[in-house]
């Protein structure tokens, strides 16, 4: 296919190359060479003579020569290389969901089963709708948190990583959520606020509806029926009044039995709930930084030997990997570009009701083993 305006002919027997067209040729390598260092050597000055960081300066698009970048490109590369990841991490906690998922509901006649017995096809239809229904969920809650958190960094142009998706199939849940990679210090207080807290929020309007529609399906039972081995899963304020208002004031050994939206709307605010903690890298950390700045440190290292503490006197180690990971990862939240800047009433107020959510949706027990 031959291009009519291209400054070069087609490479064939029957082309003619003429002196002028390799001149015309030659004459634009050396313009657009000669504007690449033009704009290397406007960066290098700007760098040593402006007061902003270097990478705060904007640069326009008429300064920029205007380059192709090939697939060979290491720019090029490096991102398809995030996005083979993001995708092979979508897909394995899709499956280590919808394997949790299985489980997670009513199974007609499964209690009757023996060893050496077959599943029945009513059986196997009910685990795989159990884990359809348990993994869509439950996606869907974790893709919109980190979402949340990816749309305003594109907003406010920080680098930032499609979301990675981590599967975890010995834990119940089937994941440990998910995260997004950014470069620290590319916003100012406003901006890591704007990006820390819609993260939480997005979440929060799928797990909350999901978790009431679980609620409307499900039923309650006695904890007397079940004996040792089973588990239960600790309820926060917010999964209680839901209950209540559903199907009133539960007994003492009244017991929710779990069902695929109920549990994926569980997990989702626990998940939340659990980020929201103000320590270092949590969305919970960002928030109360952009809050009240560097006095957030000491919160957070009182918060980290409150949880030691409390895990040390009820024998409690839920949280232990959780403690490691902050603590590998820095406990003290890094400065922005620009701690000054002012957040506004309404970023303030909405802040605080945000980190006020770890009051009703926080469990110090999620999982309870009857034995």
């Amino acid at each position: 296919m031959n291009d009519s305006n291209s400054p070069i002919p087609p490479d064939d027997k029957n082309s003619d190359r003429s002196p002028d067209q390799f001149d015309h040729l030659s004459e634009m390598i050396d313009e657009l060479d000669g504007r690449i260092a033009e704009y290397r050597k406007s960066v290098a000055d700007s760098e040593t003579s402006s007061p902003e960081p270097a990478e705060l300066r904007t640069v326009s698009s008429t300064e920029i020569p205007p380059l192709i970048f090939g697939a060979h490109d290491p720019h090029v590369k490096e991102v398809n290389r995030w996005k083979k990841k993001h995708y092979v991490l979508l897909v394995l906690t899709f499956v280590s969901c919808f394997y949790k998922g299985m489980t997670s509901g009513d199974v007609p006649g499964i209690e009757t089963l023996t060893p050496g017995m077959s599943l029945t096809p009513e059986m196997w239809s009910a685990l795989l709708w159990n884990g359809l229904q348990y993994s869509v969920a439950i996606m869907l809650i974790l893709f919109a948190h980190e979402m949340g958190h990816y749309l305003q960094a594109v907003r406010y142009h920080v680098a930032a990583s499609p979301p990675f998706f981590i599967p975890m199939p010995i834990l119940p849940f089937g994941t440990m959520g998910a995260v997004i990679v950014q470069r620290s210090g590319y916003g100012d207080r406003k901006r890591l606020f704007d990006i820390g807290i819609s993260g939480p929020l997005a979440g929060l309007v799928f797990a909350i509806p999901i978790a009431w529609l679980g609620a409307l399906q499900s039923e309650v039972r006695s904890r007397l029926e079940f004996g040792n081995g089973s588990i239960e899963f600790g309820d926060p304020l917010i999964m209680q009044w839901m209950y209540e208002w559903v199907h009133g004031p539960l007994g003492e050994h009244d017991v929710i039995m779990l069902n695929p939206l109920l549990f994926a709307g569980w997990v989702g605010i626990f998940i939340t709930a659990l980020n929201l903690i103000p320590i270092g890298q949590l969305d919970g950390g960002h928030v109360l930084y952009a809050l009240i700045g560097k006095r957030a440190h000491l919160v957070a290292m009182s918060l980290i030997y409150g949880i030691l503490g409390y895990m040390i006197y009820t024998n409690n180690y839920q949280y232990v990997l959780m403690l490691v990971l902050i603590t590998l990862f820095g406990p003290k939240h890094p400065p922005t570009a620009d701690d000054n800047i002012e957040l506004g009433w309404f970023r303030i107020v909405l802040g605080w009701l945000t980190l006020a959510f770890i009051v009703i949706g926080f469990t110090p027990m999620p999982i309870v083993l009857h034995q």
